[in-house]
């Protein structure tokens, strides 16, 4: 039955073709108009949308815009320049805006960790270094307490107790960081003025089983709200050709610029979403990628290259440095008080 209506179709238009004017008419009138859609869109004419190919319409789509805010971090810890190691101890270097207090958790449980942060989140506000203590329920090896005052720029050295007799964490996958370095306010009045609250740095120190160098894994800062946003670096283009995260400042940027809901664009280690941002000095480049002509002022998300301008970013559909898909883009802001590194 099936093949009987498809034979009587194709006998259908065959007699259509055959003896219907009106059908030459209207494949020709098609194909002319095809053609001179695609004559005109070489020459620069618009052309509808639904003549373009697919490629074309995702170049010239605008790409979706984060909205960003503008914070104040007061903190900035870095490790130091000494060796470091489970046994040894590791130097920190930190700069903070106001007096804080540095709370060093040794071989912190990764689970307590993650539920002190998720327990912030659902409204048990962790303001103070006592609040995050507590929210551990002492499940680390070591806890060392330092205060910082905000002129204060030496290096401190924290280190586990030798009798303790730690000399590593365990094979992977281990259940313990080997340092959870929490910064917080330490005077009441300053948690009222900054929308930021602490600041959680997790930090790889080698040991006998993971000789890896030290580095930060991960930072994360925590608002009066009850969010929590990860610290992620930009990666910008410098005359030298080479594109990465550039060498954190140690003076916190006073105005940090950071997104509302996601995505920030900061100076040197210190906002929401994004801290490491880059170092302007005299031998980077600030010009588009694209044009030459006009200020980097875009970050492109999700790869976080910050390398063309708002009139260049419509004209992408890929990253120009890392070919990666763009997915949406937010402004890039310079203030006088981060040029200067203030």
């Amino acid at each position: 039955m099936r093949h009987s209506w498809l034979e009587m179709a194709a006998v259908f238009l065959v007699t259509l073709y055959e003896y219907s004017p009106l059908f030459y008419i209207s494949v020709v009138s098609l194909c002319f108009v095809v053609t001179a859609a695609m004559v005109l869109g070489w020459f620069g004419f618009d052309v509808p949308v639904i003549l373009r190919s697919h490629d074309e319409r995702e170049s010239i789509l605008p790409k979706p815009e984060k909205q960003m805010v503008q914070v104040t971090n007061p903190f900035a810890l870095e490790l130091g320049s000494g060796p470091a190691s489970v046994t040894d101890g590791i130097s920190l270097r930190l700069c903070c805006l106001e007096p804080c207090v540095l709370s060093c958790f040794w071989g912190c449980e990764v689970s307590a960790l993650w539920e002190a942060l998720q327990a912030h989140q659902q409204g048990l506000k962790l303001s103070t270094p006592q609040h995050f203590q507590e929210a551990l329920h002492l499940r680390y090896h070591h806890h060392q307490s330092f205060h910082i005052g905000s002129e204060d720029r030496e290096e401190l050295h924290s280190q586990l107790p030798v009798d303790q007799g730690i000399k590593d964490f365990g094979s992977l996958p281990r259940k313990h960081y080997p340092l959870v370095a929490v910064l917080m306010l330490a005077e009441p009045d300053a948690r009222d003025k900054y929308n930021i609250v602490a600041s959680v740095t997790v930090i790889h120190v080698p040991d006998d089983k993971h000789c890896l160098s030290a580095r930060v894994l991960f930072q994360h800062l925590l608002t009066s709200q009850g969010s929590m946003y990860e610290l992620k670096p930009l990666f910008m283009s410098a005359d030298s050709g080479s594109f990465g995260p550039p060498d954190s400042q140690q003076n916190p940027s006073l105005s940090e610029h950071t997104e509302a809901a996601s995505e920030a664009g900061l100076r040197p280690v210190s906002p929401e979403r994004e801290v490491e941002a880059e170092d302007w000095s005299e031998g980077t480049s600030r010009d588009c990628v694209v044009c030459q002509n006009a200020a980097v002022n875009r970050v492109l998300l999700p790869c976080r290259h910050a390398c063309v301008c708002d009139s260049c970013v419509s004209h992408f559909q890929h990253c120009p440095i890392c070919r990666a898909f763009v997915i949406e883009s937010f402004a890039l802001t310079w203030e006088p008080a981060v040029e200067q590194g203030l």
